[in-house]
């Protein structure tokens, strides 16, 4: 038998963390069996679903690999089984819905909300588990007729039996529900419009689904939608697994309330796809090793159901901050330079170039990029080298802006008291830089690297506290950053001299 499982998000708000996960457990589970990844859009909820969330769960499977063997695409859809929205599977919905009304295993309930309320009201009163009381199930023709005549509002029940429902978790084997708790559940608002346990039957039997894995909070759903197949006549040979919940760090479920969630918010952060990846495989499943790392591919070959934990799992941000950290360190300079590059234009610091900046053709082959303060041509090699400054020290794609703008900008913009070491005043801040000025004049072209600029500045330094501090923040700006030595080589001997002079003048 061909593994199918399907991935449903419905596309009233962005794909978040915890659907992700869903979506990439049930991928696995498929590409390691040879099977076929769907993804279905459950878009029956007319009033909240809109085209761009649906886009938004599109787009960002995408990004993250997990490509879909059948289901929409952007130019259509792929695959035999559709249509691959619910919003366009209606007529199918309501052939099985009539099945189930003149089979009289649904009915026709007018029960207003306010009589509903009331019922549940009694049974709390008398500690029983509300639900429906069943009062419409067996109205007369007449009393129908007389309801329909009236206009009252309608809804449709499936008939529920006081039975038990036992099936097999494949994550946490054997759960039974008592089907009397249930009462008869609405499963349609109207024969146009169903709700979600009577479609996701109905879909998954038609799209020939073997493997449905969702999260704990569905377990409820699964009685009640294994009791529709049956009274369907469909066969009932799919496999639920129900994967732990994901928690936030205060133990609480993972909501919007421990900020946004949506796989949007944290590509724009700049986390990459493969560290996205590889974090959320680590939540509420475990290779049986220490192992931390795991790419896609061998995420296929690793996985397994059996090794999904039972308990909940922790959002845990700092670690998906390691897992990016170390994803970014295994990038090449010219790689990590170009992730780079929408966050330095974002922070309007650079500017794809063009005719409109005066440079050839031939220029702008050579310097793609330009600073937008200075509108000096920037080539691709130093944008890797100011990334690759700050590679073993980035966390995410979005940082690179606050940490290397100074390479962008014609003159920085800080206190003039930054430039002092452990108390030195004006006067001996000048003099430090008037040093580091002398020295780093007399370096010639060919020694301007990183180790020669080392060697020279060292062999001159008293104190190195006092001289490297300054021309550090003299050519930075900044508290905290990368070494004197590597900037300078950076920013080359002309820029670097540069920085010096403005920086004497600010503390005179």
């Amino acid at each position: 038998m061909e593994v199918r499982t399907r991935f449903a998000p419905s596309p009233t708000g962005p794909l978040h963390m915890g659907n992700t996960r869903t979506a990439l457990f049930s991928y696995l589970f498929a590409k390691k069996a040879g099977g076929t990844f769907i993804v279905r859009i459950e878009d029956t909820d007319r009033e909240r679903s809109e085209k761009k969330w649906e886009d938004d769960a599109l787009e960002n499977l995408e990004w993250l690999g997990l490509e879909w063997d059948e289901g929409p695409t952007k130019t259509g859809e792929k695959g035999d089984k559709g249509p691959y929205r619910q919003s366009e599977r209606t007529g199918i919905y309501k052939e099985y819905l009539e099945k189930l009304l003149s089979e009289k295993k649904a009915y026709w309930c007018y029960c207003t909300q306010d009589e509903l309320e009331a019922q549940r009201q009694d049974q709390a009163s008398r500690g029983e588990t509300p639900r429906y009381s069943g009062k419409c199930r067996n109205l007369s023709e007449k009393e129908q007729q007389d309801n329909q005549k009236a206009g009252r509002s309608a809804v449709i029940r499936f008939v529920v039996e006081p039975a038990t429902t036992t099936f097999k978790d494949l994550i946490r084997d054997e759960i039974t529900f008592d089907n009397s708790l249930l009462g008869d559940i609405v499963i349609a608002k109207d024969v146009e419009t169903p709700l979600y346990n009577f479609t996701v039957v109905v879909d998954d039997y038609s799209m020939k689904i073997t493997h449905v894995i969702r999260g704990e909070d569905h377990i409820s759903n699964t009685p009640k939608q294994l009791l529709l197949q049956k009274a369907l006549g469909f066969p009932q040979n799919i496999k639920f697994a129900h994967l732990p919940l994901l928690l936030g760090e205060d133990k609480t479920k993972l909501s919007k309330r421990h900020g946004d969630n949506s796989v949007t918010r944290f590509r724009k952060e700049g986390y990459l796809p493969e560290a996205i990846i590889n974090f959320l495989a680590l939540l509420g499943w475990n290779p049986g090793d220490e192992r931390e790392v795991f790419s896609l591919d061998s995420l296929v070959q690793e996985f397994s159901l059996e090794r999904v934990q039972k308990g909940n799992a922790i959002f845990n941000t700092q670690r998906l901050d390691w897992i990016n950290s170390y994803y970014m360190k295994q990038k090449s300079g010219k790689e990590l330079a170009e992730l780079a590059v929408p966050y330095l234009k974002e922070a309007g610091l650079l500017e794809k170039n063009g005719n409109q900046n005066g440079f050839k053709l031939q220029m702008q082959k050579a310097h793609p990029y330009y600073a937008k303060e200075t509108g000096e041509g920037i080539s691709l090699e130093f944008l890797s080298n100011v990334v690759s400054l700050y590679q073993e020290r980035l966390k995410k794609l979005s940082e690179i802006a606050e940490v290397a703008d100074f390479f962008f900008v014609k003159e920085l913009r800080y206190d003039a008291e930054l430039l002092s070491w452990k108390g030195m005043n004006n006067e001996e801040v000048g003099e430090s830089l008037k040093k580091s000025q002398d020295i780093l004049s007399g370096v010639s072209d060919n020694d301007w690297t990183k180790e020669k600029l080392e060697e020279i500045m060292l062999k001159e330094a008293e104190d190195k506290g006092r001289l490297l501090w300054p021309l550090r923040v003299a050519v930075t700006g900044k508290k905290a950053s990368a070494g004197p030595f590597e900037v300078a080589f950076v920013l080359g001997k002309e820029r670097t001299l540069e920085r010096i002079k403005q920086a004497i003048e600010k503390v005179q």
